[in-house]
């Protein structure tokens, strides 16, 4: 084995001194150059085109240069071999002075982890030997630091390295550096379902006063609910009356908290400056490095981010959270989730990099600013999902309310009290107060994001839960969404969102027909009416809609003052063909795509797609045909109101009334 490693080092040093002797003498390799270059001009003169010769000695020069840089690559992945299979070997403790073969292989595995990262077997190698105590600490560390992933950690690796720590053969500078650096690289794993398993483990650990920051941050990043027990609350507890109000224990019990209030009495912070110390800063510029050169990332915002640009690297590494920033798919997956430990992460993450990592303005450093201008961007990109979540906790406010009080409705005994006393009064306040307040921000939330169809999903799932209010909840409430609201979704490209519309408009008429029926029979006694605009509102929907999806008289029928009623001299203008049809059931761009299907199916051998054939009978055949593809909110909304609608419309009847 040394001799092979001699043979390979005098091999190096050889290819090394010829590289230097031509340094050396330029002016003979620029001899040579000139002679092969005088050699073709006397080949073009006697022999044939040039441009053929040309092409022919380029091609060859970079056959070499692919052949020379190939030849490197393989020496380079040799000498690696060599070194993890020394590493492998170790058995017994291995001074580093004097040892030149182990310099030798520490060196080189340094060299390449920084240039390109480890396999995930070359990691699986050092780490095991960085804690196994057969080398000096200063080893190790030296280890440690160069452990670069080049792709994944595997999980099966960092439970082995754990072990080692029972074992207790490393020192504890040795195993402090361990932690920083499986923190550093927890978005790397893997898997994580053996790291959960060694939560006792890393929780027991919190008792040595060095190490106790570092454990804390690796259980706040592995933290699930079923984590939370009331001996680990007591501990936490216990060691902050040791310790003082340390941010790293607050930060673990404030997640404690979050899971299970009940166990966790003691006042904590609202708000911290940082919980824990930045520990990715020893091998956080090699890996941007490394994402630069193996995946050719923009260097902008790679030492914000340790996330990647590159599709291929989001599914790789899906829980980083730059990543996440970039990725939609990823952030859907969130608000779909509502795992409360994701946006613990995230808004960590998110705190750390302003507050820790956004240097730049300390500095006059161009670099910087530009790369917090790449972070802010990104960061204003990702805030239509940001609105999602924060309409999806106003729903879930509202619900809170709702079910509130119907189970104080239950809880009324005694039939002499009046519904109408002053907390009905005032839940009934709050909660208009927050529909409106809901409305507004939609409202301007689709104006800033273009009317974003996933936005708007959540935004029409509020309005399916205020809809049904007087009903569902029996709260004598009803409020419309603002024009800014409907109008989007009638006019969507999207048919979820036209579906949705559908059918929170059909559970609207459900409610105002049941609650005009209470006024009748109740009037003596009930003194929650719904005020007129209420029913205003509703009807010039309706007649909006009607006119878009059946009357295809939605430019001229739509009386909203904010509506889409045009003057006949404006739609002349536009040049569209057929424009009174444009978002009836047939011609709306979000059921464009169903019609075309319809045809296709219905006459296989029509290859024109003519939309005109969708009339009569066959206009009640593409109905059937809408509501088989599971759009339900349209056939309630049409069943119930496009025939009395229409009926009206057509004696010529100016408002609808329910």
């Amino acid at each position: 084995m040394l001799t092979r490693n001699i043979d390979a080092l005098m091999s190096w040093e050889t290819e090394g001194m010829q590289k230097r002797e031509n340094a050396k003498n330029p002016k003979q390799t620029l001899q040579v150059r000139h002679s092969s270059f005088s050699a073709w001009q006397i080949g073009e003169r006697t022999t044939g085109p040039k441009t053929l010769d040309l092409k022919s000695a380029q091609k060859h020069e970079k056959e070499k240069q692919q052949s020379a840089s190939d030849q490197a690559g393989n020496s380079t992945q040799d000498h690696l071999e060599q070194a993890l299979t020394y590493f492998e070997r170790v058995k017994d403790y291995i001074p580093l002075k004097k040892n030149e073969v182990l310099q030798k292989h520490l060196a080189t595995v340094e060299n390449i982890a920084l240039q390109r990262g480890l396999s995930p077997e070359g990691l699986d190698v050092l780490l095991n030997v960085a804690l196994s105590g057969h080398l000096a600490d200063t080893v190790n560390s030296r280890i440690l630091k160069c452990l670069i992933p080049a792709s994944v950690i595997a999980e099966s690796s960092v439970v082995s390295a754990v072990s080692w720590l029972c074992v207790g053969k490393c020192s504890g500078s040795t195993q402090l550096l361990f932690l920083r650096w499986l923190i550093a690289m927890f978005d790397f794993i893997d898997h994580k379902e053996k790291l959960h398993a060694l939560y006792g483990f890393f929780f027991c650990s919190l008792q040595d006063e060095k190490l106790c920051p570092y454990v804390c941050h690796l259980l706040y990043l592995l933290t699930r609910r079923e984590s939370v027990k009331p001996f680990r609350v007591r501990r936490l507890v216990d060691l902050q009356a040791k310790m003082g109000m340390q941010p790293h224990l607050q930060a673990l019990l404030s997640l404690y908290k979050l899971f299970c209030p009940e166990l966790v009495s003691i006042t904590l912070p609202a708000k911290m400056k940082t919980y824990f110390k930045n520990s990715e800063s020893l091998w956080k510029a090699a890996i941007n490095t490394i994402r630069r050169r193996n995946q050719g990332t923009s260097p902008t915002s790679q030492q914000l981010i340790l996330g990647t640009c590159h599709p291929q690297s989001r599914k790789r590494f899906p829980s980083q959270m730059g990543s996440v920033l970039r990725n939609s798919l990823l952030l859907h997956y969130i608000n779909c989730v509502k795992d409360e430990s994701i946006y613990l992460r995230l808004y960590y993450w998110m705190g750390q990099t302003l507050q820790e990592e956004c240097t730049w303005y300390k500095l006059d450093n161009q670099q910087y600013e530009e790369e917090f201008k790449d972070f802010l961007d990104i960061v204003y990109k990702t805030e239509c999902f940001l609105q999602c979540s924060v309409l999806e906790s106003l729903k879930e406010l509202l619900q809170n309310w709702l079910n509130w009080h119907v189970m104080q409705l239950d809880m009324e005994s005694d039939p002499k009290i009046s519904p109408l006393n002053t907390t009905l009064s005032g839940l009934v306040n709050s909660v208009a107060e927050l529909i409106h307040f809901v409305g507004w921000i939609s409202t301007v939330a689709l104006r800033l994001e273009n009317n974003a169809t996933f936005l708007l999903y959540f935004i029409l799932d509020f309005y399916e839960t205020v809809c049904d209010v007087y009903l569902k909840y029996n709260l004598p409430l009803l409020l419309m969404p603002p024009p800014g609201v409907f109008y989007p979704a009638l006019l969507s490209m999207d048919s979820v969102s036209l579906n949705q519309l559908c059918y929170i408009m059909y559970r609207y008429r459900t409610n105002l027909v049941a609650a005009k029926e209470n006024e009748l029979i109740k009037k003596t006694i009930l003194q929650f009416k719904f005020s007129s605009q209420t029913y205003q509102e509703y009807n010039q929907y309706i007649m909006a809609m009607v006119g878009c999806l059946w009357t295809s008289s939605a430019f001229q029928k739509d009386i909203h003052p904010q509506g889409i009623r045009l003057d006949p001299e404006v739609l002349k203008k536009t040049r569209v063909q057929e424009v009174r049809n444009s978002f009836n059931i047939v011609h709306h761009p979000a059921l464009t795509g169903y019609a075309i299907l319809f045809l296709q199916q219905a006459w296989p051998e029509d290859k024109t797609l003519n939309f005109n054939l969708i009339k009569g009978r066959r206009w009640n055949w593409y109905l059937e045909y809408l509501y088989m593809q599971g759009l339900q909110g349209l056939k309630l909304f049409i069943e119930s109101s496009i025939n009395r609608v229409s009926q009206v419309s057509q004696t010529k009847s100016g408002n609808v009334q329910v």
